[in-house]
């Protein structure tokens, strides 16, 4: 059973763009850039955009933490969003998510320029990624394909079953899984919290990616012998034994599943420092496109 470290292959794209960014700086010429915007003091958000800014520190790009009270207006965003969209020192930003319930997350991701949206949400990046053509995919799925393959799990002409229809990550994933690449040419079926007879699908599932959100839902029954599975949940479950209070769980039932699994991913350690990684990686792709 291989255990697909995410923790070390994150860490490995790190160096790689860290040696990028080195010969940028030799030739003299303007360091890449990325912005993050955050709006409130949400605790998960502040933990996640300081983990980004950390991350940009490290491999040598300029970052930028632009942090809004709670009270923002939706017009001072979308002002705030017109300056980064304007700014020719900037590659890419994103608006972490979720923003306080008075302002409209949509109409906030439409303000955002496409050429400047690495996290990849925008309807034209998410159409143009949907087309096979040069876009910027969502950090999480694109992190899911490069572990895939990086570990060269066989994808091509296999079952993979998907659970979970968001589209930060539940589609978009389905969608890169069906393309043509060295991740992909799979036959995807996606399912999500209506569907029928999920344990059928799962377990008839060459690769199953968990993206549900309800911890431990995936158990040891409802996989075949050697599957590949990928556990995109992180939730926090209280447990009065642990210092912190809680646990981190994913949707997999990992002792067990694991045991049954030709490759998997760990929680923590797996699909999480894939996204700041990915995040990354589009941001120097958004560099490079400038010349």
């Amino acid at each position: 059973m291989t255990i697909l470290d995410g923790k070390k292959t994150a860490q490995d794209l790190k160096e790689e763009i860290k040696v990028a960014v080195s010969e940028i700086k030799k030739n003299g010429k303007r360091l890449p850039h990325l912005a993050a915007v955050l709006v409130g003091d949400d605790g998960a958000s502040l933990t996640y955009v300081g983990s980004k800014v950390r991350s940009c520190d490290y491999v040598g790009f300029d970052s930028t933490l632009i942090k809004l009270d709670e009270s923002t207006t939706e017009e001072t965003l979308l002002k705030k969003i017109d300056e980064l969209n304007q700014d020719d020192q900037l590659d890419g930003y994103i608006v972490q998510l979720p923003l306080p319930k008075h302002i409209d997350e949509e109409k906030i991701l439409l303000a955002i320029d496409p050429t400047k949206d690495v996290d990849g949400f925008h309807p034209s990046n998410f159409g143009r990624m949907a087309l096979e053509m040069d876009a910027f995919i969502p950090a999480t799925p694109f992190g899911i394909i490069e572990l895939l393959e990086r570990y060269d799990i066989e994808t091509s002409g296999k079952h993979c079953v998907v659970v979970g229809r968001s589209h930060i990550v539940g589609r978009p994933i389905s969608i890169l899984m069906s393309q043509k690449g060295p991740a992909g040419n799979a036959t995807v079926t996606l399912a999500h919290s209506r569907t029928q007879n999920l344990a059928e699908l799962t377990k008839n599932a060459d690769i199953v990616v968990m993206a549900l959100g309800i911890p431990e839902y995936l158990t040891a029954e409802m996989v075949k012998e050697g599957a590949t599975i990928i556990d995109v949940g992180i939730t926090r479950v209280a447990d009065v034994n642990h210092p912190k209070g809680y646990v981190i769980k994913g949707d997999v039932a990992y002792d067990e599943v694991a045991q049954k699994s030709s490759a998997i991913t760990p929680v923590p350690g797996g699909v999480g420092p894939m996204t700041i990684a990915m995040l990354l990686k589009n941001t120097l792709f958004a560099y490079q496109r400038k010349g």
